[in-house]
């Protein structure tokens, strides 16, 4: 091909097992380009997206369609810059071999598990008994539906207490996604609900019932109904015809569910590539299932092609040492050995600090030193296993006026101005959304939960034509408003979903909503800003279904969630759990914390996989590191609910990770008070007293 001239060009920036893994594959005798099963195993810091987007711009100059190939990753964003890199590696390699060089174009089939999942399901919908105007809801809408639930079946009358609506959607999910029976899940993660499995059965199934009369789908749903529609042979081939190549990102962090969905649609292997790191698998509270990644390669037949990056552009050797150390401990694993070219520097330090204030201080000594030496403050991290475990160094750094942003809290979406406003075009886009219904309703004055399920129901009874809102009679403070509200929602239900420009209902649903911002919230700046921003983020999408539902998988973080508002500064701290920091890195960072009961959590005792997971968790955070690592260790650890004065602590252990091996390959080092000075308190003896023998004696 002429292509093949280029090659060259566009692969000459990877190192040789990069290289392997990008062109995997051959021509066949009919000059197209296949290639079997191929597993990645990307070790922290070796150039895994990189590695990725060469393979996937491989195929396209190969010869195959960008239409022709699912790439499935785990955030939108991911899917939008592996796009970018794989449209300019095409680009620069083919512009010299014609005159109009072929492009990745936008890859149409690349985006998250969940919003490919929505965009099949719609295509699909008759076919599974769904109105292809489904609505998505987000979790915290799916909560409030188990807590209607909840409420109607009387289960928060019960004389004991029965768990919440968002441990019971958890528990849902962790029932879902991990394909266990609901008892199984009660007695490993939630064994104080052992005694409700029989109420939490028969709210699982009001809960699907209700759901399904409403049209909605919650983000389980969206893999659940994946799964069945590939599970039926006519519908699996259907789909796998359509994709010549499937591949997948962060393949450790896939459920048991995802993984039975590819292996549905690809059952022999052909064109399936799979990259992770089986060393950063840490999210089986979400039902990740390191076992997926484990056991790829023994699925088919023959057995998967394995290639294995260890070539390190991140960290130093020095901190790769420790890292190699930790994860070796480890029974079951893809051996690797993570090494960098001319990287050399300090050796990480394992501080031992009295407590939890002698370990701030440190903290904040050592970020205000590197910044002398010219590192940013956003160039250091400070991470930790559980969020409160920052509470005191976050005042330390409020009291010394040191800017940072702490990563892990709300998303966009889950500012109540924000839902407000998205409930609208949720409700004109699916009429019968009985959750985004209510939230509407209840904006306007009076309108309570008994008003609003009046009104709901006559919407039904009018067959969810929002013409039938005229008809009725709403409560004497609403009335003044009724009238504009009605024109709104029918315009809003009028208009076709597919028509370009449809952002314009944005913002005739924003002005509507303007005064009930007023009403009901104070900060109105901040809101408006935010409600500003939701319209420039409008015009990214091309369909009013495709907006809400892609914004519902994957929502932008909000400025206003982070900890202070460290834009106005020009340079901030961060301050991370080490879950939120995968995938990031920075030149210096802290770990606090490392010690038993932390790292691993106390929670984790007595489980062996737990444990292992944990382990990977402290992984993490090291290979997160580019030229500092420090790993701090409080002695102590004071008890709460006591007097402020008061001094009662408990010992922290050594954490079981901090083998001898490993301590080896740090530098130790205790950071306390200066002493006073007793220069004239030398021993001026030399005289040796065998005390030990004496003891000895004494038995």
């Amino acid at each position: 091909m002429q292509a093949a001239e280029h090659m060259d060009d566009y692969l000459e920036m990877l190192n040789s097992a990069q290289r392997q893994a990008a062109e995997y594959g051959c021509i066949s005798d009919d000059e197209v380009f296949q290639a079997g099963p191929l597993l990645v195993i990307a070790g922290a810091g070796t150039g895994k997206t990189m590695t990725l987007a060469h393979r996937v711009a491989h195929l396209i100059i190969q010869g195959v369609s960008p239409e022709r190939i699912l790439l499935l990753t785990f955030t939108r964003r991911a899917a939008l810059e592996m796009t970018r890199r794989v449209d300019a590696i095409v680009r620069r390699a083919l512009s010299h071999a014609s005159a109009n060089p072929v492009s990745a174009g936008v890859l149409p089939w690349s985006g998250t598990f969940h919003s490919v999942a929505n965009r099949l399901l719609r295509r699909f919908a008759t076919n599974l008994g769904l109105d292809p105007g489904f609505s998505v809801l987000d979790r915290g809408d799916a909560a409030d539906v188990i807590d209607v639930t909840r409420h109607e079946l009387a289960l928060t009358k019960k004389s004991r207490r029965f768990p919440k609506k968002d441990t019971c959607l958890a528990i849902y999910s962790r029932c879902v996604n991990t394909q266990n029976a609901l008892l199984d899940v009660l007695n490993e993660a939630y064994p104080w609900c052992v005694d409700w499995e029989a109420e939490l059965r028969e709210l699982f199934r009001h809960y699907v019932v209700r759901k399904q009369q409403c049209q909605m789908l919650d983000y389980d749903d969206l893999l659940l109904y994946w799964k069945h529609l590939v599970a039926d042979e006519e519908f699996a081939r259907q789909i796998s015809a359509w994709f010549d190549h499937v591949l997948v990102d962060e393949y450790q962090d896939t459920n048991l569910v995802q993984a039975q969905i590819l292996r549905s649609l690809k059952p022999h292997g052909d064109g399936v590539t799979v990259v992770g790191d089986d060393a950063q698998s840490i999210y089986s509270f979400r039902a990740a299932e390191v076992e997926n990644i484990l056991g790829f390669p023994d699925q088919f037949m023959p057995r998967s092609e394995v290639v294995t990056l260890e070539e390190n552009y991140r960290s130093t050797q020095e901190i790769l040492n420790v890292a190699n150390c930790l994860i070796a401990a480890s029974d079951r694993q893809y051996r690797k050995n993570l090494f960098a070219e001319n990287r050399h520097g300090a050796k990480p330090r394992y501080v031992t600090v009295e407590d939890s204030d002698a370990e701030t201080e440190y903290v904040v000594e050592a970020i205000l030193e590197n910044r002398e030496t010219g590192m940013q403050l956003m160039d250091q991290a400070v991470l930790f296993r559980s969020a409160h475990h920052s509470d005191r160094l976050e005042l330390e750094l409020v009291r010394r006026n040191i800017p940072y942003v702490k990563y892990g809290g709300l998303k966009f979406l889950e500012a109540a101005h924000v839902k407000d406003l998205l409930s609208v075009l949720k409700w004109a886009e699916n009429p019968k959304n009985e959750v985004a219904a209510f939230r509407v309703l209840k904006l306007l004055p009076g309108m309570g939960p008994a008003n609003a399920s009046r009104c709901y129901e006559q919407l039904a009874f009018g067959e969810f034509s929002f013409t039938a809102l005229q008809t009725f009679r709403p409560p004497a403070a609403a009335a003044k408003d009724w009238d504009t509200f009605c024109i709104l929602m029918q315009a809003l239900a009028a208009v076709e979903a597919e028509n370009s420009g449809w952002q314009a209902q944005l913002t005739q649903a924003r002005h509507w909503y303007r005064p009930h911002l007023e009403r009901l919230y104070d900060g109105l700046d901040t809101r408006e800003a935010d409600l500003e921003q939701l319209e420039q983020i409008s015009g990214r999408y091309p369909t009013r279904e495709r907006f809400l539902t892609e914004l519902t998988l994957d929502p932008p973080s909000a400025a206003g969630d982070l900890a202070g508002d460290p834009l106005l500064d020009e340079d901030y701290l961060v301050l991370s759990t080490v879950h939120s920091a995968k995938g990031q890195e920075w030149e210096a960072v802290f770990v606090l914390n490392v010690s038993d009961g932390n790292f691993p959590s106390e929670f984790a005792t007595g489980k062996p996989a737990m444990i292992e997971e944990e382990r990977r968790l402290l992984y993490v955070a090291m290979t997160r590191a580019k030229q500092s690592l420090s790993l701090i260790a409080p002695l102590k650890y004071h008890v709460t609910q006591q007097r402020r004065d008061g001094d009662k602590h408990v010992y922290g252990a050594r954490s079981r990770f901090m083998t001898d091996a490993l301590m080896a390959t740090m530098q130790t080092c205790f950071h306390g008070r200066a002493e006073a000075s007793t220069s004239c308190q030398r021993v001026s003896s030399d005289k040796r007293l065998d005390v030990a023998s004496r003891m000895r004696d004494m038995w």
